[in-house]
């Protein structure tokens, strides 16, 4: 039987006896948040995900890390004392471990800026590193206040993605958006949680900013919208922002916001 949560109490006392000695990851974002907390040798195994460079930006450090590939008899095999999972992720090999006794401990997507520093405490507890995790917490919450509310106008944002996906407001990349000092188009159509917006929508929105993902080797019938010739009609600005800057919740998504800010400084210089 895997060990249980570490307690705050032990934690605060030092004491690490009951803290897991063998963990696996199998999720990106768990993958991330495990490696900047987790003590020296305790982490035995990360996704292979977090070694690529489109989805990870922790590539350098995960190369120190034995990879899997999230399948329950590999991750068996690995004798973990612990699972690190996503809410969304591979459900056979979580159900899997808890039928043979592994201990697995589950993470929600990070949907807020709130979320962010909730989950690095919770990764704290399950790794019995409260103290460190706290400590990172506190550190990204007084960086983010210390971020000056924007002033002036409100430039629109919309990000792009396959099959027209917009981020509204009530995601975590819109609150980036929204703390950038921009206002979401998907919210201002009705979408605070974002949803697809018809390409003449965008088109005819014209927002002040258009945030479009990088591209990925291949093609998919998802993605012609993002090459549609009626593009180039849109006379705002056009940015570049890959999924791995804000998708999973990390200290990095305050870089996204200061890449943010300054675009929209840009777009309000004189022209």
């Amino acid at each position: 039987m895997a060990t249980a949560l570490f307690s705050g109490a032990a934690a605060l006392a030092g004491d690490t006896s009951t803290a897991p000695q063998h963990v696996v990851s199998i999720n990106l974002c768990t993958d991330q948040l495990a490696m900047m907390i987790a003590a020296p040798g305790q982490l035995s195994s990360i996704t292979a995900m977090a070694q690529d460079p489109r989805a990870s930006v922790m590539v350098d450090a995960a190369k120190a890390y034995p990879t899997n590939n999230g399948l329950a008899e590999e991750i068996y095999l690995l004798k973990p004392d612990l699972v690190l999972a996503g809410q969304f992720t591979a459900r056979a090999t979580v159900s899997m471990m808890r039928r043979l006794g592994v201990e697995v401990v589950e993470f929600s997507p990070a949907r807020s800026l709130d979320d962010v520093a909730a989950n690095m405490v919770k990764m704290g507890e399950a790794l019995g590193r409260e103290d460190v995790a706290q400590s990172m917490a506190d550190d990204f919450t007084r960086r983010l206040a210390e971020i000056a509310p924007p002033t002036g106008p409100r430039p629109t944002a919309a990000t792009y993605a396959a099959n027209g996906y917009s981020t509204g407001a009530q995601s975590l990349s819109g609150e980036i958006i929204e703390t950038a000092g921009f206002t979401t188009l998907a919210s201002e159509l009705g979408l605070p949680m974002g949803g697809f917006v018809p390409l003449e929508a965008l088109i005819m929105a014209d927002p002040d900013l258009v945030i479009f993902g990088a591209d990925y080797p291949g093609t998919a019938r998802a993605e012609e919208v993002l090459s549609h010739p009626a593009l180039t009609q849109l006379t705002g600005g056009h940015m570049p922002m890959q999924d791995k800057d804000w998708i999973c919740g990390l200290p990095s998504v305050l870089g996204a916001i200061e890449r943010l800010r300054d675009e929209r400084d840009t777009l309000e210089m004189p022209q």
